[in-house]
């Protein structure tokens, strides 16, 4: 079993069990490993020759973080480092999934970052995610770690759902959704992240890389384009951050320039367009 995907049960782990050989990968999803317990990882993993690791398993309730900071950390700093610590003595390849929250500290930030960037989180999220980023850096010398934003799938059953499945929902509930329009960032079709991952790791070329869809837009016209492309009559209200009054701050501004991923990987990106596109048929 040459590759262990952990959170196989998610959007992404789904798309990348999808994009591997069945008889080359281990699914693991959360009732068959504790990622925040060595003992539960040497268990799923010890004697599988296993040889990278991907862990797209993560604490990504936003707000609720903002109460239950510990719990977040516990998923996305405490779980990532043991699972580089077990990749680090097992000569293996860890590939662990961040955020574009790990940004926000630059209210004035109106061009994509890159990864030689400095971050700045500015909720109990972000902050659990930059951690286990320098965690996995720190820890397994072959690593990746891939930031990407709004990552939409299709989710499984009884699953917390994406705003593409939310619009579509509401639109057709309501006839009109209120939308914040003064946060930018580029929404990611899961599919397409799974085939950077994997093209990805077909490399040597180990660091830090931004994945996500290319172009950049507002949540409100991210709406916009969800109703057009699936024929839903509904109105899209635009709304401020201040309006929204969440709990967790977000960033103003998250696009990230994927153009160190697209050349190492050899890779062409999709518009963000064209990935919703896809997702909706």
């Amino acid at each position: 079993m040459p590759i262990a995907i952990i959170g196989a049960g998610g959007q992404l782990g789904r798309e990348l069990a999808a994009g591997t050989d069945p008889h080359d990968t281990l699914c693991l999803a959360h009732r068959n490993i504790e990622i925040s317990d060595p003992a539960s990882i040497a268990a799923a993993l010890d004697g599988k020759g296993v040889h990278t690791v991907i862990n797209a398993a993560a604490y990504n309730f936003v707000d609720r973080a903002e109460d239950e900071p510990d719990a977040a950390w516990v998923v996305n700093a405490r779980g990532p480092r043991l699972l580089a610590q077990w990749c680090a003595a097992n000569a293996a390849t860890c590939v662990h999934i961040s955020t574009d929250h790990v940004f926000g500290l630059d209210g004035s930030r109106s061009i994509p970052f890159r990864e030689t960037d400095a971050p700045g989180p500015v909720s109990a999220y972000g902050i659990s995610k930059l951690a286990g980023e320098h965690f996995v850096r720190s820890t397994a010398p072959r690593h990746f770690v891939l930031r990407t934003c709004g990552l939409y799938g299709h989710p499984p059953a009884g699953g917390k759902g994406n705003f593409v499945e939310t619009m579509l929902r509401l639109g057709k509930g309501k006839g009109e959704v209120k939308v914040v329009n003064d946060q930018y960032c580029t929404p990611t079709s899961a599919a397409d992240l799974a085939e950077m991952i994997l093209a990805l790791i077909r490399t040597n070329a180990f660091g830090l890389y931004h994945a996500t869809s290319s172009g950049a837009t507002t949540w409100h016209e991210f709406a916009q384009e969800i109703f057009r492309q699936s024929g839903t009559d509904a109105r899209v209200i635009p709304i401020s951050t201040q309006e929204f009054g969440a709990k967790a701050r977000r960033p103003a501004y998250s696009v990230l320039d994927c153009s160190k991923l697209a050349a190492a990987a050899g890779i062409s990106i999709r518009d963000w367009r064209e990935s919703l596109a896809g997702y909706l048929s």
